[in-house]
């Protein structure tokens, strides 16, 4: 298979993707551009990304868009990110609808006006029927801040200690219903998991690029796609070609 032919994709496809949308603010200073311009640029790059998901046949697609970190940037990046949300869900809301997506909140809505939370339950809402693509935003997320919210909502629920499993856990996250990611991208040659699906990810492939987010397009997600075929996903045993992954480590 000619990996450089646009037409070809590798034979297994990963059925969740998740991505660390990161480098906007260092693409825009590299162009001598402010930081939001970045932040634009990476909007823009959004609708790309996606419809390539839809076409190499990904049913699932996490992108990580405010961290519950983010806050803590200057006031004006914040304002400004939150009305790039706004603009989003205003301007492609219907095209997303049109191609069969479903729109997904994780995350916590508490810190957003009233205004803007209206607008991404809304989207949740009118998008909820699609089943071309699920598309998991997580906008005001934390990994820690989840498991922490799951915890609190099992202690509310009366669950008894030793009923606390791996997968009852996995029904209290913001993800419940959603198949942990295979694969893991982060952009911007970062090394680092940043509280991005700590649970879920824990033993998903990760594909780290240093390439900056507004660059990362078609091309660029079907290298990572090769790379990911290229690997064996052991799940913590062995590989046996007789009978699969087995539980002794190594």
């Amino acid at each position: 298979m000619d990996q450089t032919d646009p037409a070809t994709l590798p034979e297994k496809i990963p059925t969740h993707i998740a991505i660390i949308m990161d480098g906007n603010g260092r693409w825009a200073l590299a162009r001598g551009l402010p930081r939001m311009a970045g932040h634009r640029a990476g909007t823009e790059n959004l609708r790309r990304i996606i419809e390539a998901c839809i076409e190499f046949g990904i049913q699932y697609l996490t992108l990580y868009a405010f961290s519950t970190e983010n806050w803590g940037r200057p006031l004006e990046e914040v304002q400004g990110l939150m009305g790039i949300l706004e603009n989003v869900i205003d301007r492609e809301l219907q095209q997303l609808y049109d191609q069969g997506v479903q729109l997904r909140h994780i995350g916590r809505l508490d810190r957003l006006k009233p205004a803007l939370r209206r607008k991404v339950l809304y989207a949740v809402d009118y998008t909820r029927n699609n089943d071309r693509l699920i598309l998991n935003v997580a906008f005001n997320y934390g990994g820690r801040d989840e498991i922490v919210c799951a915890v609190q909502r099992l202690i509310q629920d009366g669950v008894k200690a030793e009923e606390v499993t791996d997968q009852l856990i996995s029904r209290y996250l913001f993800t419940a219903g959603v198949p942990d990611p295979d694969l893991i991208i982060r952009t911007s040659g970062e090394l680092r998991g940043s509280n991005f699906l700590i649970w879920q990810g824990a033993y998903s492939e990760w594909y780290f690029t240093p390439t900056y987010w507004p660059d990362f397009d078609k091309e660029e997600l079907r290298k990572a796609l090769f790379e990911y075929s290229r690997r064996e996903r052991r799940y913590g045993g062995v590989i046996s070609k007789d009978k699969g992954p087995s539980s002794h480590a190594g």
